[in-house]
């Protein structure tokens, strides 16, 4: 624990809650990413967020310039209770971002999302071996 100043002209008390309550000691929300697990098969990638109390709204999927996949979340849920008298009160705040290049055999058509039990869940599907070789063709030389 870090020394930290004293005001020594407070009375017991409020002492005890200012360091019972200080914010060295409490972590910070909003400062934790999420745990991300990337899977593939013969068919496609999969791409798995563990979002516990996300809803839908709360994500921003796309795709950039630079074939890149860009996964954003962002939640805010400040809760007021004017009945309530707060010795201690934090906004609840989180904000996270992942992007991932995406490989050169995605069929960027065909991406899906969806969220089910707290995990966001991207399938990114293969191209098809016939729209592989079209993909690769060989250019003739003229």
């Amino acid at each position: 624990m870090m020394p930290t100043k004293r005001n020594y002209n407070q009375v017991w008390m409020p002492s005890f809650l200012n360091d019972f309550f200080d914010n060295d000691w409490i972590a910070k929300s909003g400062t934790t990413e999420p745990s991300i697990n990337v899977l593939e098969d013969e068919q496609k990638y999969t791409v798995e967020v563990a979002a516990p109390g996300m809803k839908k709204e709360d994500f921003n999927i796309h795709l950039s310039d630079d074939n890149e996949l860009v996964i954003a979340v962002e939640k805010k849920d400040e809760k007021k209770d004017e009945n309530k008298k707060y010795l201690r009160r934090e906004f609840s705040y989180s904000k996270f971002e992942q992007t991932f290049t995406l490989p050169d055999d995605v069929d960027k058509e065909k991406i899906e999302a969806n969220v089910n039990d707290g995990v966001l869940s991207i399938e990114l599907p293969k191209h098809t071996p016939e729209e592989k070789a079209k993909a690769h063709r060989v250019i003739e030389i003229k």
